[in-house]
């Protein structure tokens, strides 16, 4: 069995105001066997689409490349918009060495609510995926739940809403359909997505992604 770590610490600017909060990132970035297209940050995988969804919402026309430049203007993107980066899981075992949530086991989680008091800025925690088994939402939960925190439903309806009570004051939590390929069946099931591939067959799971993204983070 092999240890997935994180390979990164929490990114939070000082100024941040809102959190990314996912799981794990590729196997290839803990074991230093990223591609040319990777970059060598929080969710720089190739296949990934949340930079690509920052890069159409904000046209940051950013490097796709494994260069320290494209780190860099990621970062200051980061800073200026004041998002951090606090993925929940800090490190799995896994039986086959693959991104799937699913084949993590012997979960070790980041003390993400201490981390909230440490940044006392922060009123939104943005979740990559919902509240299905082993999915950031999912671990948040079990974390309230061991702290005895309610978590209120404010919207039900994708991208799901929730808030909470920790360090004085009220946090929102908002579930986005992941940035990630294995979520793409999802959408293609979902209703809202068929009627826009209805009206459009140039319409993709990209296009979904942005037009909730959008709304999430208030564009």
């Amino acid at each position: 069995m092999w240890f997935h770590k994180h390979p990164y610490p929490p990114f939070i600017p000082e100024t941040a105001t809102r959190l990314i909060v996912g799981t794990l990132p590729p196997p290839r970035f803990s074991t230093g066997n990223l591609n040319a297209q990777d970059v060598d940050f929080c969710y720089g995988s190739s296949n990934g689409m949340l930079w690509k969804i920052w890069n159409r919402l904000y046209d940051l026309k950013l490097d796709f490349e494994n260069t320290h430049f494209a780190i860099e203007q990621r970062k200051a993107f980061l800073k200026l918009e004041r998002f951090g980066i606090c993925d929940i899981v800090g490190g799995a075992y896994r039986h086959k060495i693959d991104a799937s949530d699913l084949g993590m086991h012997g979960v070790q989680l980041r003390d993400i609510l201490s981390i909230l008091e440490q940044h006392p800025k922060v009123d939104t925690l943005i979740f990559t995926g919902g509240n299905s088994k082993n999915g950031p939402e999912y671990f948040f939960r079990k974390i309230l739940n061991k702290a005895k925190i309610p978590f209120d439903c404010l919207d039900n309806q994708v991208p799901k809403i929730h808030q909470f009570n920790w360090a004085g004051r009220n946090i929102k939590t908002h579930s986005l359909t992941a940035p990630s390929k294995t979520a793409n069946r999802a959408i293609g099931s979902m209703q809202a997505y068929k009627e826009a591939k209805q009206r459009d067959q140039n319409y993709n799971t990209l296009d979904f992604r942005v037009e909730q993204y959008r709304v999430v983070f208030n564009l």
